[in-house]
């Protein structure tokens, strides 16, 4: 039997409420140098520091820069573990509830955002939505043969100062308390049948360096609301990390100015800002979900693109087969390299030391070889 999401959800608030009075803590990774492993009872100077929850692996590394020692960040979905489809459990629900802050994308990446928030009963909880204030690309209807480089633009603003939300919204919160009602309507995101569709939004803004800095300074404002004595040094610690993420715009600039071509196959829409950031044009074989099964008919209109363009490259990624992409490949006689959307990181990865910006360095060095076949 097929239970609906927000049936699902339902049953979980309740077992919450049985987990939080047993006191029990989260099973999701900690960090991304011990993901996988258990919460354990914080120190004495853990309890000093800010308790921050957040969703998925992007969201970790662009909260921990800014953090820095100042607050314990624990991220959600386990190391590994494709997000879209990602469901909170009992525990985890109950560790949010502890939590001091809750940082996530937005933009419906999270389509259990808002049922979750909702059922929370800590009031003084800052929810940090990072994709605030950013115009999000509409994202439902993808065209296989155009990409999203040429999706209608969202205008995802709330008229909050840095991304921090405000006294508009209708639950008596502090300032920077995310609530049920925004600006683009998430409410279908928890019907049955709806998913996989992210509210019709492209929720993929971090893969674009240029709007990952404003991702950054949105957490740095929420970290400063919930502790206002350290703002300073959240400020430090964010303008040396915007600082590498301005680097890493300039180099993909750089490298895609004088390509031989602007278009590129990959698995899944996830890359339209950055297309869009760079000029480029992205094909992509399945919608925003990975998980979504290219028709036949969308099969055909790659293939034909990728015959008519000539591309040597199909673009797949880490965290899902890359069946599809290897079957359109052998058709038209090209090789196979990774584009990663990084929804987050291997254990590979994760020991190996790898990160958001060393992940995108990656990326950039795979669109140059495949923009100069």
């Amino acid at each position: 039997m097929k239970f609906s999401k927000k049936a699902t959800l339902g049953l979980l608030f309740s077992l919450t409420l049985i987990v939080a009075g047993c006191g029990q803590q989260s099973a999701s990774n900690t960090n991304a140098s011990s993901a996988g492993t258990g919460h354990t009872a914080p120190t004495e100077s853990e309890a000093a520091k800010l308790n921050v929850q957040v969703s998925f692996y992007p969201m970790y590394e662009f909260t921990k820069n800014v953090a820095g020692d100042l607050a314990e960040v624990h991220t959600l979905v386990p190391a590994g573990m494709e997000p879209h489809d990602w469901e909170p459990t009992p525990q985890d629900i109950a560790s949010i509830e502890k939590a001091d802050v809750l940082v996530y994308n937005g933009a419906g990446m999270e389509s259990w955002m808002d049922q979750v928030t909702g059922s929370l009963s800590n009031a003084s909880l800052i929810q940090v939505e990072a994709s605030k204030g950013i115009n999000l690309l509409e994202g439902g209807e993808h065209d296989h043969h155009h990409g999203d480089s040429e999706a209608t633009e969202h205008d995802h603003d709330h008229d909050h100062a840095n991304g921090a939300t405000t006294d508009e919204h209708d639950h008596d919160h502090a300032v920077g308390v995310t609530t049920e009602e925004h600006d683009h309507d998430h409410d279908a995101e928890a019907e049955e049948g709806h998913d996989h569709d992210h509210g019709g939004l492209d929720p993929h803004v971090w893969l674009s360096p240029a709007l990952a800095v404003k991702e950054v300074r949105n957490i740095e404002a929420g970290l400063a609301q919930a502790a206002p004595e350290h703002a300073e040094q959240f400020k430090k610690n964010a303008d040396a990390y915007v600082a590498q993420l301005e680097s890493l715009d300039q180099d993909f600039k750089s490298a895609v100015a004088d390509s031989k071509r602007k278009d590129f196959i990959t698995q899944h829409a996830a890359f339209g800002y950055l297309a869009q950031e760079y000029g480029l044009q992205q094909v992509p074989i399945a919608g925003l979900s990975p998980e979504q099964e290219p028709s036949a008919a969308q099969m055909a209109s790659v293939i034909d693109f990728a015959k008519e363009h000539q591309v040597k490259t199909i673009f797949f990624e880490t965290l899902v087969s890359s069946k599809v992409s290897e079957t359109i490949a052998s058709e038209v006689g090209a090789k196979t390299a990774v584009l990663n959307p990084i929804e987050g990181l291997t254990e590979k990865e994760i020991a190996s030391g790898m990160d958001y910006i060393s992940v995108m360095r990656q990326n950039l060095e795979a669109l140059k070889l495949a923009l100069n076949e």
